[in-house]
């Protein structure tokens, strides 16, 4: 059972109020600025005009030396070869840097390890490869800083190294030409959060002694690539992210053009949102599924024919990728299912043999979202497990994985994502580990938070609004997308839409009435009825038809008024404990226990519809008067479950309910769940089915 906390932040209206007279704009703009941390007229004018791309290139440490040494290469015509990286950020990088270099008439190759065969990074392999092309000097981007040993076996050969990396420096660093990166403790560059494709920008610059003819030309590059490592949109980021998408809009790169079209964006202006959610995926699609070298060819390609091919390929990519994803996915709903103890760890590891690697991250991150907790998924292969982890706001898997060091093989990561292998017969002795070690360092496990910046009524749903969203653009980590609450709606309308995938929900008050889109969830999956107040939390988008611009609402999650939401979240952690049977008081259990009259309401409710797909907060509301108390109503479907009376599937928020054929008296006392919470109790309760 999972569920988000909805969270409603105090808003400042007088600052708002103050800001607007001071800046002279609108309240509404002004009341989403103050909710950003953006209160004086110099911080709204910096975030509402764009950061100036100001951050000197020469204040990085190493910068000078990495110039002179690159620029000689290129008057010596010594082999150069760029060394990037497979995700979106490492493919710009590497395609922004091997660029310049080419057109400054440098020798120069680039190289990007296969995720599959090679894996992240500088390797030996690799290196003796480049060394019998005649390569003399690598640069990599967005990787190094890591690969201290790798650079010293280079030097064996006579090969030097630049780095150009963004992730945090060891305390010692690798023995290089020079280390570029931002969070060198002697690096004084301004801003730190670039991504891998910002530092590159930065070295192109110094080469260039000129940023804005660097950003004209490579500033799409650099816009993907930031979007794609989730950097923070604040500071020179914002900048160049916003530049970014305006030349990505005016056209130019064929590669990018081609990929609109595949990702069905290309006949209108792409923002930070539609490129995260199509021109990202595909990208890393290429590097997950077959080669990030097909991403590179497309973005360097000149000619639009070859663009278009290229372009179909990244979509076969990522076709295949759903498809992949889709079938691990279901593999691990039917282990959830028969396996009910894993749901309620703490921390949900799950393994499969020859899962694709490539692809378990997606799907660690997926679980994360449906059940509202940290996930490990690991693929086996070979005897030997490879992991990929998510985790929720609050809870540092880092930390968590970090702790059971001593059963790995490897590991890394940082508070919210993590990378591992182990032996595979210590699998499961690591998922028991893991599960302590969150128990030990938080004995109440963190929930998922919705943030809402505001609610709004349905009358102030209108064109003015989505102007002024725009305004702050774009949207990212550190600037997310605004989110808006609609409260009190009644819903009028459930539409199904796209095939059936979707729906277009009709809801009212106040006598206006909005069309609301919710993806992904099919009419008879949705556990809502026309006529019942329901409270909305929604995003509000541009969608332009023949020259008619309206708001559009995309539905982000949907609950009941009046839904009991602390109690919710207290049910679900109490479920949790009695399946882990984990301490429960003689009191706790009899506050748990249902009653004989609630057990029967809920098998009577159940018998009338003979199936039953919706929330548990839905069941409660169609079993008022009185309400049975969430804990009580999910441990009588478990009873029931247990006592072989109905089927039951969850999934996230959702249960799918089903009668089954009756086999005569049962006697529920016998079920596994009831036997525990009565040897808590103390005492026997008989219940009759």
């Amino acid at each position: 059972m999972s569920i988000r906390r909805w969270v409603l932040p105090p808003l400042d209206k007088e600052a708002a109020a103050l800001l607007a007279e001071e800046c002279e704009i609108n309240p509404f703009l002004a009341l989403m600025l103050v909710i950003r941390g953006k209160a004086d007229a110099q911080s709204v004018s910096e975030f509402l005009l764009g950061s100036d791309i100001t951050d000197d290139p020469f204040a990085f440490a190493d910068m000078d030396i990495a110039v002179e040494r690159l620029q000689r290469a290129i008057d010596n015509h010594e082999m150069i070869a760029v060394y990037g990286d497979y995700d979106a950020d490492g493919i710009t990088a590497t395609v922004l840097l091997y660029s310049y270099l080419r057109e400054k008439g440098a020798d120069a190759v680039y190289y990007i390890p296969e995720r599959e065969n090679e894996g992240y990074g500088l390797h030996n392999e690799s290196i003796d490869k480049l060394q019998k092309q005649g390569v003399r000097l690598i640069v990599t981007v967005d990787n190094g800083i890591s690969s201290a040993d790798e650079i010293e076996y280079a030097s064996k050969f006579g090969i030097e190294v630049i780095v150009t990396d963004h992730h945090q420096p060891p305390n010692e660093l690798p023995r290089a030409v020079a280390v570029i990166n931002p969070h060198r403790e002697d690096c004084g560059s301004e801003f730190k959060d670039y991504a891998g494709v910002g530092v590159a920008f930065k070295l192109v610059c110094a080469m260039e002694g000129d940023t804005e003819t660097v950003l004209e030309k490579y500033g799409d590059l650099v816009a993907i690539g930031t979007l794609g490592d989730v950097m923070p949109l604040t500071g020179e980021n914002r900048g160049l992210v916003k530049a970014g998408l305006q030349i990505i809009n005016q056209g130019g790169r064929p590669g990018i053009q081609a990929l609109r079209n595949v990702a069905g964006v290309g006949g209108r202006d792409v923002n930070s949102v539609s490129a995260v959610f199509s021109l990202v995926p595909r990208l890393n699609a290429a590097g997950r599924m077959e080669s990030p070298d097909i991403a590179a060819r497309l973005l360097m390609t000149t000619q639009e024919d070859i663009a278009d091919s290229l372009a179909a390929q990244v979509q076969e990519c990522n076709i295949n990728r759903r498809l992949i994803e889709c079938d691990i996915l279901k593999q691990i709903d039917e282990r959830l299912q028969n396996n009910p103890e894993i749901s309620a760890d703490r921390v949900i590891v799950i393994d499969g043999e020859n899962w694709h690697t490539g692809i378990i991250g997606i799907i660690a991150a997926r679980m994360v979202e449906s059940c509202g907790k940290p996930c490990i998924i690991i693929s086996t292969k070979d005897g030997e497990g490879k992991g990929s982890g998510r985790s929720i706001k609050g809870f540092s898997l880092y930390d968590a994985v970090s702790a059971c060091s001593d059963m790995l093989s490897r590991f890394g990561g940082h508070e919210t994502a993590a990378g591992l292998s182990l032996p595979e017969g210590k699998i499961q002795a690591f998922r028991k580990r893991i599960n302590l070690v969150a128990a030990q360092l938080y004995p109440q496990m963190p929930v998922p938070e919705l943030y809402i910046d505001l609610k709004l009524r349905p009358s102030q749903v209108d064109v003015e609004k989505l102007n002024l969203i725009a305004a702050l653009e774009p949207f990212g980590e550190g600037n997310p997308q605004p989110v808006f609450g609609l409260f009190g709606m009644k819903l009028d309308n459930i539409m199904p839409m796209g095939q059936g995938k979707h729906l277009r929900l009709s809801v009212s008050r106040d006598g206006v009435r909005l069309s609301v889109v919710r993806f992904n969830t099919a009419y008879n999956d949705f556990p809502f009825e026309c006529g019942q107040q329901v409270n909305l939390v929604v995003t509000i988008e541009r969608n332009e038809y023949k020259g008619v611009v309206t708001p559009s609402l995309f539905l982000k999650d949907i609950r009941r008024t009046g839904m009991q939401q602390e109690e919710l979240i207290g049910a679900s952690r109490a479920f949790d404990n009695v399946i882990r049977r984990d301490a429960i008081t003689p009191e706790q259990a009899a506050e748990y226990i249902p009653d004989r009259a609630q057990l029967e309401r809920t098998y009577k409710f159940v018998r009338k519809n003979k199936v039953w797909i919706g929330s548990l907060d839905q069941l409660c509301w169609f079993l008022k008067e009185p309400e049975i108390p969430y804990i009580r109503l999910r441990l009588s479907l478990e009873i029931l479950y247990q006592a072989g009376l109905i089927s039951f599937k969850e999934k996230g928020d959702t249960l799918e309910i089903k009668l089954l054929p009756a086999g005569g008296k049962v006697d529920i006392t016998k079920t596994p769940i009831l036997k525990y919470l009565n040897s808590c109790l103390k005492k026997r309760v008989v219940i009759h089915g």
